[in-house]
């Protein structure tokens, strides 16, 4: 089965086991369009608004999924200074200006907070991704991850990083996926009905607000502008619907970045169909892999 590397995309992580986190940094093929769409209740996120249709800039260098709550956001200076190296941005009169969305999850609570994804990191990160091959499990950005939140401290499992794809005849979406979600991952279709019976009068569990965030990164080979990235983004929210019960809580900053960087002929809802199939085969991936 192809990952993001078959579509020219190189997946890097940087991992601290002790501390309990890490980023994972994707490095984009040249004229990748994409677009994003945020629908839990508490996100942190880096350049999202410029993948946006109506703004005018259509492409990206990089993408940057990280640990550290909104502090890990800073690994995306590390990753801005790599594509800078490397010649690649938006040429502006004072030179290329690389653009690197960047989506972060909590993890502060579950390692040392005091260490955090930084630019170091960052970097490290896309040296990683120069070895071209695609790392899954509890590593880069899925280090501290964790799920279950919503049973309470008994429920909650570890997270991960989880990759899958579906094709078509030559059309390919392959996604990567961060799990740290308040709900749980539902493995036969029947969780959230389930756990609406098991609920009880005393509602879920109660969180702490800006805890929890699944995030993920999608990309195709077909050929979309920036309204096709995201009508693909919205269907990775379709796909992790299906995986995780309850979804898109008030504590969740659930967020994908959606891209395309191919020349494949092909619907759009076809395209968002596979992204969803995707991205919850990936979800449900992390629970086999977040324990090695």
């Amino acid at each position: 089965m192809p990952d993001l590397t078959d579509l020219g995309f190189r997946v890097g992580h940087w991992t601290d086991a002790a501390a309990r986190t890490g980023c994972t940094a994707i490095l984009c093929p040249e004229g990748t369009v994409a677009s994003a769409e945020v629908r839990g209740g508490a996100p942190a996120s880096r350049e999202l608004e410029v993948l946006d249709p109506q703004r005018t800039v259509s492409t990206v260098d990089a993408v940057l999924l990280t640990g550290g709550s909104a502090f890990g956001l800073a690994a995306a200076d590390g990753v801005m200074r790599y594509c800078e190296e490397h010649r690649r941005g938006v040429p502006t009169p004072g030179g290329k200006v690389p653009i690197v969305p960047a989506l972060a999850l909590f993890d502060l609570a579950v390692g040392d907070p005091s260490v955090r994804p930084g630019p170091q990191e960052g970097y490290a990160a896309c040296l990683d991704a120069e070895a071209g091959s695609l790392a899954t499990g509890p590593i880069g950005a899925g280090t501290g991850a964790s799920t279950g939140h919503w049973r309470g401290p008994d429920g909650m499992r570890p997270g991960a990083v989880g990759a899958a794809a579906f094709t078509a005849g030559n059309l390919v979406v392959a996604a990567l996926v961060v799990v740290n979600a308040f709900g749980e991952i539902d493995t036969d279709g029947n969780g959230l009905m389930a756990a609406a019976a098991d609920v009880g009068p005393q509602g879920i569990y109660p969180a702490p607000p800006f805890t929890n965030t699944t995030i993920g990164f999608l990309a195709t080979n077909a050929r979309l502008d920036k309204i096709g990235c995201l009508i693909l983004a919205q269907g990775a929210h379709d796909g992790l619907s299906r995986a995780i019960v309850p979804p898109h809580t008030r504590f969740d900053g659930d967020a994908f970045v959606a891209a395309s960087a191919g020349e494949v002929a092909a619907d759009v809802d076809t395209v968002r169909m596979l992204g969803a199939a995707a991205v919850q085969r990936a979800i449900l991936e992390t629970k086999r892999t977040s324990v090695l």
